[in-house]
């Protein structure tokens, strides 16, 4: 009886685990939002008086964003885009990928684009989080104030300096920690609605509205930039998706999460509806008691280095995940966690992040001088997240074209309005993101021609037909003694399709081939995991005494570690392919491309190859990437191949 009551509360344990997780890893950067939002519209560049009026207009603005965007759209809509469980925007490329040829070509580039937005947020986020939360020093004891840029400094510099080692020794303490932090600023905020419960009125959304009518078009617009950084970070719900699944990320949202958001805003909407005043113009710590502020600052710090540590780690894959679709340079990517594959370090993003937030800390100075150059590119990965989900609900969902009308066209328009309002930010410093984003695109696009242009080089080049190949394998009396394994561009089904062209080199050189050989082909499909068939195995030719010629395509999805030599070894190990277990038996033919530009290209598809050239200098070879050679000798070619 017992164990039967064990294994029945199991699934409820896990559950709670599973929204004990989200509430630390998703909810950290819109979780940390009160520390600097609100500040924006009445002491930043809207700079708004804080008049009983203006102050129910705000707060009924800020309580309508996060039920629109984030709950309605995020956590009721977007969640149940999952592409295999997994979702972002890579999951949305992989779900219209397959739609391509029907005038998708420039959703799936925006895609792309709104992947490069993610990684211009991600420069801003650290910074602006942390730096938020050691400006409360300033409050507690102002001659303090100089030591805070200092101190952020190097609270980013160990954090930072950290992320080789992975979050999964920190990650079980990352939920508890959120969930009193989310306790604390939501009885923070109650106790200023109880004192004044007039401030429950900004409920009625004709509230925010009036506010926004009075204010004019151009306050009106800084007021919803401003009210973008409400909801930055809800876009995260949906990235995570494939950590914990939508129930956990919906449970954590709506049971914890959005009450002590809405509690918190309200707290400061009333602690200036009650006309006492803002400590340093620094309206979150205004609510604390002054004897509770040291330990609020240190807690503060705590939740934003968790929100910063997220979307590290969020960047990690997001990069991890582009190289796997093919779209950004094989970067050297470290699995922090023999049981997570997910859980991966790459030192070129981990460094490049933290120069860009160390030096926009220095640049800027302040949380709210950052606040201008945050939302800007978290509004244009909301406006094509929108986007992509028209398709989506029309093709997966079979939803009429009036419902996604009155749906995602009503929500595209809201972020569409919070886009335009961010907008004026470009000057004060929304440029920073958005040339990072751009400049990521770029590199995407750029990565995704030259691999492009590189096969069709590489493919046009005279090569033996399989059948020849078997041929010459038949008719020689002498083999090179060794178990080749050649890489090949395309899979290999039919003896009328053409070899890799280094088998060419290989005969010329040697005059000769090896008694074993096997071509292997990898294919990245747009799905995150492959469940089944993953290994296509076909036999040109096999004989006892004189070897094999066999093809082998093997398939992984973006999400998975594309290890080459492994999945040959569990071939071998089943005996579906011809080679010895032993891997010192083995030898990699390898082909080494040395790319030249056609005598007939023009100036900017010869800008294009340099710039590609560099990706590729920067890049992990391919033998790398797939785990070639860290157990079998390795031989390379070098061949010339004009890109045209």
């Amino acid at each position: 009886m017992v164990g039967k009551r064990v294994s029945a509360h199991a699934p409820k344990r896990r559950f709670a685990a599973m929204s004990m997780g989200a509430l630390g890893v998703v909810y950290g950067d819109i979780g940390t939002s009160p520390l600097y939002a609100l500040n924006q519209i009445f002491f930043g560049r809207a700079n708004l008086p804080p008049t009983p009026s203006n102050v129910l207009g705000g707060i009924s603005l800020v309580i309508w964003a996060l039920t629109i965007i984030v709950a309605i759209k995020y956590a009721l809509l977007v969640l149940r885009a999952q592409n295999d469980g997994e979702g972002g925007v890579f999951a949305l490329y992989g779900l219209l990928h397959e739609y391509r040829r029907r005038g998708m070509l420039a959703l799936l580039m925006s895609l792309m684009l709104g992947a490069g937005l993610l990684f211009g947020d991600g420069f801003i986020t650290p910074a602006i989080s942390v730096l938020s939360a050691v400006e409360g020093l300033g409050v507690a004891t102002p001659s303090l104030s100089s030591l805070i840029i200092p101190i952020t400094v190097v609270l980013l510099t160990a954090l930072f300096a950290v992320q080789f080692k992975g979050t999964a020794g920190i990650g079980s303490v990352f939920g508890p920690i959120l969930l009193i932090w989310f306790i604390v600023i939501g009885g923070l905020g109650m106790a200023q609605i109880v004192r004044q419960p007039a401030i429950l009125a900004a409920f009625n959304p004709l509230y925010g509205l009036r506010f926004l009518w009075d204010a004019g078009g151009y306050a009106a617009l800084l007021i919803m930039s401003a009210l973008m950084l409400v909801v930055t970070g809800g876009e995260a719900m949906y990235a995570d998706l494939g950590h914990f699944g939508a129930a956990p990320i919906r449970m954590s949202w709506f049971g914890v999460v959005y009450p002590a958001l809405l509690l918190n805003y309200l707290g400061q909407g009333a602690y200036l509806y009650s006309g006492a005043p803002v400590v340093g113009d620094n309206l979150f710590f205004s609510l604390v008691p002054r004897e509770w502020l040291y330990p609020m600052v240190l807690l503060a710090t705590v939740a934003t280095i968790i929100a910063s540590q997220a979307l590290i780690s969020g960047a990690f894959t997001l990069a991890a995940q582009a190289t796997r679709l093919g779209l950004f340079p094989r970067l050297t990517i470290r699995h922090t966690h023999h049981a997570h594959a997910g859980q991966v370090y790459l030192p070129f993003i981990n460094w490049g992040l933290y120069v860009g937030c160390i030096l926009l800390v220095l640049l800027f100075g302040s949380s709210d001088a950052l606040g201008a150059a945050y939302g800007l590119a978290v509004s244009g990965v909301m406006v094509i997240t929108s986007l992509a989900m028209i398709p989506v609900s029309r093709l997966s969902w079979g939803w009429g074209k009036g419902r996604i009308l009155a749906v995602w066209g009503v929500l595209t328009a809201v972020n569409a309005a919070f886009l335009l309002a961010s907008s004026l930010k470009f000057f004060e410093g929304g440029f920073v993101p958005l040339t990072m984003g751009v400049l990521v695109f770029l590199v995407m696009i750029t990565w995704r021609w030259g691999r492009k242009a590189t096969f069709a080089a590489y493919s046009a080049k005279p090569a033996m037909t399989l059948a020849e190949v078997v041929s010459l394998h038949r008719a020689s009396g002498q083999f090179i003694e060794r178990n080749a394994i050649v890489m090949s561009t395309k899979p290999l089904r039919l003896p009328t399709d053409r070899a890799p062209a280094l088998m060419g080199l290989i005969w010329e050189r040697s005059g000769m081939l090896p008694r074993n050989l096997i071509f292997v082909e990898v294919t990245h499909r747009k799905v995150p995991y492959i469940h089944d068939n993953r290994y296509q195995v076909t036999v040109f030719d096999r004989n006892p005494a004189g070897g094999s010629i066999i093809g082998v395509e093997l398939q992984f999805g973006f999400m998975e570690e594309p290890n080459v030599e492994r999945a040959l070894t569990d071939l071998a190990r089943h005996h579906e392919i011809d080679l010895p277990a032993q891997h010192h038996h083995w030898i990699f033919h390898v082909l080494l491309e040395h790319l030249l530009p056609s005598r007939n290209m023009r100036l900017i598809g010869r800008l294009r190859l340099r710039l590609f050239s560099l990706l590729r200098r920067m890049s992990q070879t391919a033998y790398g990437y797939y785990g070639l050679g860290d157990n079998v000798q390795l031989s390379a070619e070098i061949m010339p191949v004009r890109v045209r």
